[in-house]
């Protein structure tokens, strides 16, 4: 994002440099004001659609709302155009995960004038907070989430095997509690039931489906201790991915390539060639008195 639009050309016109640091800019006192500006706005029509969508608030201030979302509207797509017109590559600043956002948060007002309710969908815009991270130099968070996510992408085979089992057991405990209860009971068909075992495996207990007989109140007790014996396991695969994260670190082995060697590893896991930056082994101190 930054080499979209942090760079103005110099050739530009002095008034389009200015609207382009007061827009993209975090430094100068107006980029601030902007930028603070922009966030009050913006939580302020977030705000007023989840007003909009109470009925009784509807009923007495609906009109004044409508005027308020359609204000919010203009408001940003004056600012939309006004970051097309001073972004130094306006092509790829609308492509960007941000230009994207920025449009999504206006359109939803344009399309309920053709699909009313649509308007509802202006929540996206709470997505454009996300610009505080750049503008309170928050940047370290953004690491933090990529860690986290790296974690994640590593541990997906685990996971997919988890939920895989999870979907396992929860055919085969939904279908014997078809069998056990029956339709009399509210188990009418064993798609059915497999939804009530899947909310009883992850102790939701909606309640809208319980057991009757003694047999099935026992089998939905295992079923509940199961649920409770699991649910801590993805946060366990989570876990230790991130703890092998942070005991790795960014050395390429020159022999091989690999990566993702432990923080203290002197040699390549898989080749042995010896890492770039790693520290000689401890030396033996010197013999003394008592050594000889």
């Amino acid at each position: 994002m930054r080499n979209l639009v942090d760079a103005a050309p110099a050739h530009w016109p002095a008034w389009r440099l200015t609207l382009h640091d007061v827009i993209f800019g975090h430094e100068s006192r107006a980029g601030k004001y902007f930028d603070v500006a922009l966030i009050i706005s913006i939580i302020a029509s977030v705000i007023a659609v989840m007003l909009d969508s109470v009925a009784s608030i509807n009923a007495e201030y609906g009109v004044a709302l409508y005027v308020v979302e359609w204000l919010f509207t203009i408001i940003f797509t004056v600012e939309y155009a006004l970051r097309l017109l001073c972004a130094p590559r306006p092509a790829s600043y609308a492509r960007s995960f941000f230009g994207l956002v920025d449009l999504a948060s206006i359109l939803p007002t344009y399309l309920s004038l053709l699909l009313p309710g649509s308007q509802y969908l202006q929540v996206i815009r709470v997505l454009r907070v996300l610009r505080v991270f750049r503008i309170l130099k928050l940047a370290e968070y953004i690491g933090e989430a990529d860690t986290l996510m790296v974690a994640i992408r590593n541990s997906r085979r685990k996971l997919s095997i988890f939920i895989a089992t999870v979907l396992v057991l929860a055919v085969i405990f939904g279908a014997a509690m078809y069998f056990v209860e029956g339709r009399t009971n509210g188990f009418s068909s064993i798609p059915g039931s497999i939804y009530w075992t899947i909310v009883t495996i992850t102790t939701v207990g909606y309640g809208d489906i319980t057991p009757e007989t003694p047999l099935g109140q026992a089998l939905a007790s295992i079923i509940m201790l199961i649920g409770y014996a699991i649910v801590a396991v993805p946060t366990g695969i989570v876990t230790v991915e991130l703890t092998r994260n942070r005991n790795r670190d960014g050395r390429r082995c020159d022999g091989c390539g690999a990566a993702g060697h432990d923080a203290d590893a002197r040699h390549c896991k898989r080749c042995g060639t010896r890492l770039v930056g790693a520290t000689a082994p401890p030396m033996d101190p010197p013999a003394g008195p008592l050594d000889a």
